[in-house]
């Protein structure tokens, strides 16, 4: 079977480009930002690496690494190939279900008093203003370094997502503004 799980399409993706050992795996993660689009934590690589041994998507083979001890290095399959190629081709294909916990909040919002959901709402904007900032600066740095388009589309995306969320949630304060007229 080809399904493979988000994380390990990002990890099988690293060792698709070149050979990698977990660490350096680690250190690539860190320096793309991979973790603003995934939920790769450090302990879970080697988890990953393991599950994908074990589908045959990859094969580790102890090497000696200059000066350094052995170290586990992993290569992929060509099934691993098919796999990645399946998982590209699905993940560029359909729009998937997206799960934010604001839809909670907005679901609920008659709990708390227009008050409260004003503040709340203005309190998410600044935690967006940040997000947003970041993801500029992002976009900025490796548009300097010439980086390859798709590691700026990396964060671009999620930078024009932000903005027309943004854009939304102020239409929506002024919907409970408005709500909140016609109440009084």
């Amino acid at each position: 079977m080809l399904i493979i799980s988000d994380i390990e399409a990002a990890i099988l993706g690293l060792i698709c480009e070149s050979p990698q050992y977990g660490y350096q795996l680690e250190k690539i993660v860190e320096e793309r930002g991979m973790r603003n689009w995934t939920e790769i934590g450090f302990s879970s690589i080697y988890y990953v690496l393991k599950r994908l041994e074990k589908k045959n998507y990859i094969i580790g083979e102890m090497k000696a690494i200059e000066g350094k001890p052995a170290r586990k290095v992993y290569t992929i399959t060509s099934q691993g190939i098919d796999a990645m190629q399946f998982k590209v081709k699905s993940a560029l294909s359909e729009n998937q279900k997206s799960i934010s916990s604001i839809d909670i909040g907005i679901a609920n919002i008659p709990i708390i008093s227009p008050e409260e959901s004003l503040k709340s709402l203005k309190s998410y904007i600044e935690s967006m203003n940040e997000k947003i900032n970041f993801l500029e600066k992002s976009v900025k740095i490796h548009n300097d370094l010439k980086s390859p388009y798709f590691v700026v589309a990396l964060f671009d995306r999620p930078l024009n997502q932000l903005k027309c969320e943004k854009e939304w949630i102020n239409k929506f304060i002024k919907t409970i503004k408005e709500e909140q007229k016609i109440r009084d």
